[in-house]
């Protein structure tokens, strides 16, 4: 039987590394729009939910295909919330070093916070469209409790996983193995979700 094809509205290439991880036993072909040569949409929402139906709608527009796309970011209680929706570009910078500067610009902003009031988490939504049109999207959210450290710490994932402190494990994102992260992340709990959404269509 012939795997689904699916597009990924993200050009972000640690994103296609994990969902592709947790759906390739799915019977999924989970491809990224830039094998269709689409760029990404431009994230006008004002939630993780908007802007992940944005950008599963422009890649079902392009494609022609059906598209699952995330939105996600990290929430810190004492910045009330930032940088949220905005965390890939909170610095300013787009692209490679986008990343270590989203992270330093943290730390800066949490540099005088104590550590018991550094609490934060992982949001993500996850969107499936059957098409651009698709009046019922399937939406999925996960959360990931944790805290910001005051340095970053491990080499694995991306993003803000080297200052994210997972209580559970007592280590940063960055220093657990990708299989655990995708076990427990907030986008490995969205998509499970959404598997057992995608499993009981009719």
């Amino acid at each position: 039987m012939a795997a689904d094809r699916v597009v990924l509205a993200s050009s972000n290439r640690g994103k296609l590394r994990e969902l592709q991880k947790i759906l390739h036993q799915e019977n999924i072909a989970l491809l990224p729009q830039s094998e269709f040569g689409v760029t990404d949409a431009e994230e006008t929402g004002l939630s993780f939910v908007e802007n992940a139906i944005i950008k599963a709608r422009h890649a079902c527009e392009m494609t022609k295909l059906p598209s699952i796309a995330d939105d996600s970011g990290i929430e810190v209680d004492a910045l009330n919330g930032v940088p949220g929706i905005y965390s890939a570009r909170y610095s300013g910078i787009v692209g490679d070093g986008a990343d270590d500067a989203n992270n330093a610009k943290l730390l800066k902003a949490l540099e005088h916070v104590e550590e018991a009031k550094r609490a934060a988490r992982f949001q993500c939504a996850i969107v499936y469209l059957r098409h651009a049109t698709d009046p019922m999207p399937l939406i999925c959210q996960g959360t990931w409790e944790g805290r910001i450290l005051t340095e970053a710490c491990g080499k694995n994932g991306f993003g803000y996983d080297p200052l994210f402190y997972v209580p559970t494990h007592q280590c940063a994102s960055a220093e657990l193995p990708g299989e655990v992260k995708n076990a427990i992340s907030h986008r490995g709990q969205a998509l499970q979700k959404l598997l057992k959404c995608w499993n009981s269509r009719p």
